[in-house]
């Protein structure tokens, strides 16, 4: 390969690496024409492309970013899968692929500039989808809020009970407070004094007189 053809394929590496979601390195020695064909289109579907690299090229790509702990894995025949879309849905497909056909091999990968060994990069494809774990997480945030939500009610339902059973009790003895207001007001102490002291300025002239009075004169032949 002439020199600016190398340059050109370092440079377009470095891209790829850079860019994607997810690199991931398998090994495809016996892999067959059309099971390579195959395993692209199925790739496809989740924005991911396969291609096969030299790893000279790809060892001076690596360094040249900072991924000097891919260059082990550079050994042998190696194909990279270039993921755009989710990387879990792509480690999924080459799991299935690798199944029908044991000469894809994982060997590692890459993901948000992290170098995965091979058991790391297969596990990706033990990860729930996307969708599923952004709604387990939307669920584990909304339990928390529906309890928080029910116990800030409670107060506020308590506290409409208990406004709503003082205003049923004002209102039911509204009529009786008026009617002791329309009863007459108890005699004070200085009303409840003895009969003297209550008696009126004629009662007490009547009796002065009858303790004043001359007595009558005795009658012809008493003795005096």
């Amino acid at each position: 390969m002439p020199k600016a053809q190398k340059v050109a394929a370092v440079e377009n590496l470095k891209v790829e690496l850079r860019e994607s979601q997810a690199a991931l390195l398998t090994s495809f020695r016996g892999l067959k024409v059309a099971e390579m064909t195959e395993l692209r289109r199925s790739l496809a579907a989740s924005q991911t492309e396969f291609k096969v690299v030299k790893n000279t090229l790809a060892k001076i790509a690596a360094k040249d970013i900072g991924l000097e702990d891919l260059v082990p894995l550079l050994e042998g025949s190696t194909a990279i899968a270039f993921v755009k879309g989710d990387p879990v849905t792509a480690a999924k497909g080459l799991d299935e692929i690798s199944r029908k056909y044991p000469a894809l091999v994982l060997k590692g990968g890459v993901l948000t500039g992290r170098v995965l060994s091979a058991e790391r990069a297969a596990a990706l494809a033990t990860v729930a989808p996307r969708e599923v774990l952004l709604a387990q997480i939307a669920g584990a945030f909304q339990a928390p809020l529906a309890k928080l939500a029910a116990l800030l009610q409670a107060p506020v339902r308590s506290l409409g009970y208990a406004l709503g059973a003082y205003r049923d009790k004002v209102t039911s003895g509204a009529p009786a407070t008026a009617e002791a207001s329309a009863e007459p007001a108890a005699e004070t102490p200085e009303a409840a004094e003895t009969p003297e002291a209550a008696a009126t300025p004629a009662e007490e002239a009547t009796a002065e007189e009858a303790t004043t009075a001359p007595a009558p004169a005795p009658a012809a032949g008493t003795e005096v």
